[in-house]
């Protein structure tokens, strides 16, 4: 059996006829950058989000830059965020000028540990940067308490999350910005880059439309200083017709996820622990086993794919050493060397999850065996 570690073509054979036709539309009537499309689609997840605006843009890279520099953030400031985390996260920070100020993540969850955060505030403190990791959302209420408590924003790093809920509430509108990515892998994925950039707060929406645009107030009036950040028309009618079975995927992932780790429950790994007030999206269903480069290596062999996110830390990163001296980040450290993603994706059938599953099983009794 051959096994994909995501299928998006099983996903593209149902959704053929819908993203045919939006992206026909889109070429008949020309309109690349901005077409109408764009507008539909930000109206489209600002409903399904509940954040009074959406700003699409042309990556989840960008719309965390867009995010820092809308806000103000520059040279001097400090934004406190995860260590572990596509390095994206830092990396945003760190091209402003700002420094990235990491606190340990929970143990359980993946996610920023509140419990270490104001111990991290100083008086250069201008944003605190929570990643909901793994498709499950960061403790959003306890951050968002820190944050009014120092007069801080919160940006949520959703790249992986859309699509999840925080006791009742959809992520990317859990704060004062939620940022989210549109990477084929993602749950709501193009077929290139793209992104988007939720709030509600209208000088902020204002400025990222603004800067996403070269900061222009208006063709050629450049108000602020900007990127060239828009999101292609194409990709953004790729989005619409994916939308149109989201609710579906989300609702399969969900399930996929739950039946995963029944099955994995008793057989030596760690299987991800959902919150009971929240849902995941399982952008990635990620396990913790102790020998896990063994594993990932026994189960290659077998025909199962595995990835790791993320290998090394950000403050383990050469590009970022001097950022933090890798002292009290344990949590992180371990995390780092346990964890394994096993294939996931919402067209996943029960056959080829029970395959991976009885894979799994016997690559833990090799290795336990050896």
């Amino acid at each position: 059996m051959a096994i994909q570690f995501v299928d998006l073509a099983l996903q593209y054979e149902a959704l053929k006829q819908p993203i045919a036709a939006r992206m026909q539309a889109v070429l008949n009537h020309g309109r690349y950058i901005l077409g109408p499309e764009v507008e539909e689609l930000e109206d489209r997840l600002a409903h399904f989000t509940g954040a009074t605006h959406c700003i699409t843009c042309s990556s989840g890279t960008e719309a965390l830059l867009i995010s820092l520099m809308a806000l103000g953030i520059g040279p001097g400031d400090e934004v406190i965020t995860t260590p572990f985390t596509f390095v994206a996260t830092a990396e945003m920070i760190v091209l402003l000028g700002a420094r990235a100020v990491l606190a340990d993540i929970q143990a359980d969850s993946f996610n920023l540990d509140p419990s270490g955060i104001e111990a991290a505030i100083t008086p250069k403190t201008k944003a605190i940067l929570p990643v909901s990791l793994f498709g499950q959302t960061a403790d959003m209420d306890e951050i968002n308490a820190i944050a009014v408590r120092h007069g801080l924003p919160v940006i949520e790093d959703a790249a992986q999350s859309l699509g999840a809920r925080y006791k009742g509430r959809q992520s990317c509108n859990l704060s004062t910005v939620g940022c989210t990515s549109f990477f084929p892998s993602k749950p709501l994925g193009c077929y290139g880059d793209g992104g988007a950039i939720f709030t509600s707060d209208v000088s902020l929406a204002t400025a990222m439309r603004e800067i996403r645009a070269h900061g222009q107030g208006r063709r050629y009036y450049h108000t602020r200083i900007g990127v060239g950040g828009r999101m292609d028309t194409l990709q953004c009618a790729v989005v619409l017709a994916k939308m149109e079975r989201f609710d579906w995927e989300v609702g399969q992932r969900g399930n996929l996820g739950t039946r995963y780790s029944r099955l994995l429950g008793d057989c030596g790994v760690v299987t991800p622990v959902i919150a009971a007030d929240r849902t995941s999206v399982y952008a990635q269903y990620t396990i913790r086993a102790p020998q896990r480069d063994a594993l990932c290596e026994v189960l290659r062999r077998l025909g199962i794919p595995t990835a790791v996110h993320y290998p090394l830390p950000i403050h383990r990163q050469p590009a970022y050493a001097g950022f933090h001296d890798g002292s009290n980040l344990p949590e992180a450290d371990t995390a780092a060397a346990e964890v394994i993603s096993l294939p996931m994706y919402p067209d996943m059938d029960v056959t080829t999850q029970d395959h991976i599953v009885s894979a799994v099983r016997q690559a833990l009794e090799k290795i336990k065996n050896q």
